[in-house]
């Protein structure tokens, strides 16, 4: 075998030993970072109960250890034109406080309108806290954050590129975690650059929402953002200026999960699945990287046969990954022949993520229905139990679904080997989208 590799077989037994280690650790890294974990049982049981009820909620905090907040205020921001303008002048009416966690942030345009903000709240004495992903920030460089620095806003990243991270770097911060003064939150899909300006009137502006919350929720939403701020700055974010009492007023309630994930503990895949599972009527969803595992899947499927209006909305053409959508498609045959109705989104990136089920119960925040963000980022989402609220989801998603191309399995079927190929190759590495 030496010798037909090349190598002299006089080498020292040590240096054999050597090379079987090196192999051995690279082997294992490119199976721990491309390759999905064994699989494991199925979830069973869960509980059965109408979702928005208040048995659904309580039971559902109960499983996911996450505390409910009464008499909350939310308002779902449809697309640039909504959501940016809302979070500047949150922003720029700071009085005390603001913690701005984001996973991509560019100097551009709409970046230098929230820079100039957070300077200048920052020089009226306001303390402004801004976490960013070290991979989704890196044309954020190191003068910009300087230039912020500068002006008095504390500035941290998410596992930078260094050695001490290197087992880690493919863990990041997908956190979706705004908070002004303890008591304005925002969370969902967006994040700071020019793709997320306008109203979809041309291709490049993503299609996009994201969620207000006032009230006792906004403490859910901070949540997230000290969970991460005191791993990379072992600062506490805590006490009243943070986590203001405000009054549990009956009404709308929702949840805050925050997920670090491991392997034992994946508390949005369990929010989605026991959400998806007790759907009676309808359940509608957009997501823009869409690699549902088998238990997801499964549940989906369930639902779609037992009678209840599924639909999902992905990206079509205008993907900005093409090989997460490859990975995603092969799963359409096998949801479009349990009666699922799979929407692809045509005129521009469609990058919402948001869940509502019977018109009670909404799911939104930062999750992607894939693997990465079940099992390796950092994430929060809100669960809110609120018929308006979901109401305003579902006329966002009417209006979407008649902008896009729907998938009819006999045509789905008839789809060429080349791109059956691609899918195959493409789910190798859905660990890593």
């Amino acid at each position: 075998m030496s010798e037909f590799l090349g190598i002299g077989s006089d080498l020292p037994w040590w240096t054999w030993t050597l090379m079987v280690i090196g192999v051995t650790a690279i082997v294992g890294v490119v199976g721990a970072l491309f390759f999905p974990d064994w699989s494991t049982a199925d979830y069973e049981a869960g509980f059965d109960a109408d979702p928005g009820s208040k048995d659904f909620v309580e039971w559902t905090s109960t499983l996911l250890n996450s505390p409910v907040f009464q008499g909350v205020e939310v308002t779902l921001l449809q697309n640039g034109d909504a959501f940016l303008p809302a979070m500047l002048e949150a922003i720029r009416g700071a009085k005390d406080t603001i913690n701005f966690e984001i996973y991509i942030f560019e100097p551009d345009t709409v970046g230098r309108q929230f820079m100039d903000a957070f300077k200048d709240r920052a020089r009226a004495g306001v303390e402004v806290r801004l976490l960013l992903d070290a991979f989704g920030s890196m044309k954020l460089t190191r003068r910009y954050r300087e230039e912020l620095q500068e002006a008095g806003v504390r500035i941290e990243r998410f596992r930078p590129f260094t050695l001490r991270n290197l087992v880690r770097i493919y863990r990041r911060t997908h956190r979706r975690a705004i908070v002004v003064d303890g008591r304005i939150g925002f969370t969902g899909g967006a994040a700071i650059a020019e793709k997320w300006k306008g109203n979809v009137t041309n291709r490049h502006e993503w299609r996009d929402s994201m969620t207000r919350v006032t009230g006792p929720l906004a403490s859910g939403v901070q949540c997230a953002f000290a969970a991460s701020w005191v791993y990379c700055t072992g600062e506490v974010i805590a006490g009243p200026r943070f986590f203001p009492t405000l009054e549990q007023k009956p009404g709308t309630c929702g949840l805050s999960v925050v997920s670090s994930p491991s392997d034992a503990l994946q508390p949005i895949r369990l929010l989605f699945w026991v959400s998806f599972i007790n759907a009676r009527q309808r359940l509608w969803l957009s997501n823009s990287y869409f690699i549902p595992d088998k238990r997801l899947r499964s549940a989906v499927i369930e639902r779609a046969r037992s009678g209840v209006d599924v639909r999902i909305l992905v990206p079509g053409d205008q993907t900005d990954a093409v090989p997460v959508q490859s990975a995603g498609r092969s799963y359409y045959e096998e949801l479009l022949s349990a009666g699922v109705r799979i929407f692809e989104y045509e005129p521009a990136m469609m990058h919402a993520k948001t869940v509502t089920i019977d018109g009670q119960w909404s799911i939104v925040g930062s999750a992607n229905l894939d693997e990465r963000s079940m099992e390796i980022n950092e994430e929060n989402v809100l669960g809110i139990a609120e018929p308006a609220f979901a109401g305003s989801i579902e006329k966002g998603l009417t209006a979407d679904f008649a902008r896009s191309r729907e998938i009819l399995l006999q045509d789905w079927q008839q789809r060429s080997m080349l791109r059956r190929f691609m899918e195959r190759v493409c789910k190798i590495f859905i660990e890593q989208y």
